[in-house]
């Protein structure tokens, strides 16, 4: 018999028709799958692959999903499955981690070029009819050349942006909870700071952490104040890290020059006063929407659920593994 594997939405690539040849394969909508529509589905799962960072993968949906033996995120993020819950569980949960690093580094990069270039302001006036001739004065931006970017969090997406800033010629300075990394010195001259001494120098603060006890509002309004007035400030790491209330306040008072945003605190909400500022721009949380890099995400996550299901293997990406290693019971 085949064993059940559910997947919360679709996604493009080929993986999911492969998988469906090994197992019996439910795919939920795209706009998501509502819990009571997982927990029916997925009553017989032995795998779920949660493919939207809206789904909740806590504590009661597992414990609804009795027959469950992997959950695989196509994600690299995890801070929307309850890991405690998952171990105690005995359960593999299962991340991609490298597939989204090139893809989020250059919406990074795109923020920073469109705010500091007044790209959307731009686009506006073209397409409102405002154009009228050549000035001087019209929408005056900031040069990257030869401008401080500090970058908070040197994992992959953060070092492929200080990799992105060498190439613009642009002063290259980080921060991370684990201390100074000595090879991005030697690889382009990027320096370690402590987070007040960055946010006080930058021109671009981007901020690359994932969502944990610690990075819940690191930006707050205390952060907001060491920043520069003339400071722009990106986030394409998850939207909680950032008092949004305390960005708006921000903004209003003219102390940033702009911000760029793809993650919100109340995805799909945004404050008002975000929303209400001509100096933000704003994607919806699409840092991994290339056609290759969502592929390559749900091809991780697929592996993962053939190694443990089909193969009976260790899968690769694994955050939380059964207590008893690999002495599973077989499907």
């Amino acid at each position: 018999m085949k064993p059940r594997v559910v997947c919360t939405g679709p996604f493009p690539g080929t993986a999911l028709a492969r998988l469906a040849a090994h197992v019996d394969l439910w795919v939920g909508p795209e706009e998501g799958t509502p819990r009571e529509q997982l927990l029916r589905e997925g009553r017989e799962a032995e795998g779920l692959i949660c493919g939207l960072l809206s789904d909740r993968i806590d504590a009661g949906l597992l414990a609804g999903l009795p027959k469950l033996r992997i959950v695989a995120t196509p994600t690299a993020g995890t801070d929307h499955i309850d890991l405690g819950a998952a171990r105690e569980r005995g359960l593999w949960v299962c991340h991609v981690p490298e597939a989204t690093t090139e893809a989020t580094a250059d919406l990074a990069f795109a923020l920073i070029l469109a705010v500091a270039r007044r790209v959307v302001e731009g686009d506006r006036l073209v397409r409102s009819g405002g154009f009228h001739s050549w000035r001087s004065s019209l929408l005056l931006g900031v040069e990257l050349s030869g401008a401080v970017l500090g970058v908070i969090g040197a994992g992959r997406i953060g070092q492929a942006v200080l990799r992105r800033g060498a190439g613009f010629g642009m002063a290259l300075r980080y921060t991370r909870l684990g201390g100074p990394l000595p090879a991005l010195a030697g690889s382009f001259g990027a320096r370690f700071q402590p987070l007040p001494e960055l946010l006080a120098e930058s021109d671009v603060v981007s901020l690359h952490v994932p969502l944990r006890p610690e990075t819940r509002h690191l930006i707050d309004a205390a952060a907001l104040a060491r920043m520069r007035r003339d400071a722009i400030l990106v986030n394409t790491s998850r939207g909680s890290v950032v008092d949004e209330a305390a960005l708006a306040a921000a903004l209003s008072q003219g102390r940033l020059r702009g911000a760029g945003i793809d993650v919100f605190e109340h995805e799909p909400d945004v404050h008002p006063g975000i929303l209400a500022s001509d100096r933000v721009v704003l994607t919806p949380h699409v840092g991994s929407a290339t056609e290759a890099t969502r592929a390559r995400m749900i091809e991780g996550a697929v592996a993962a659920v053939e190694a443990v299901l089909l193969d009976h293997g260790e899968p690769r990406g694994a955050v939380v593994r059964p207590a008893k290693g690999l002495d599973l019971p077989k499907s």
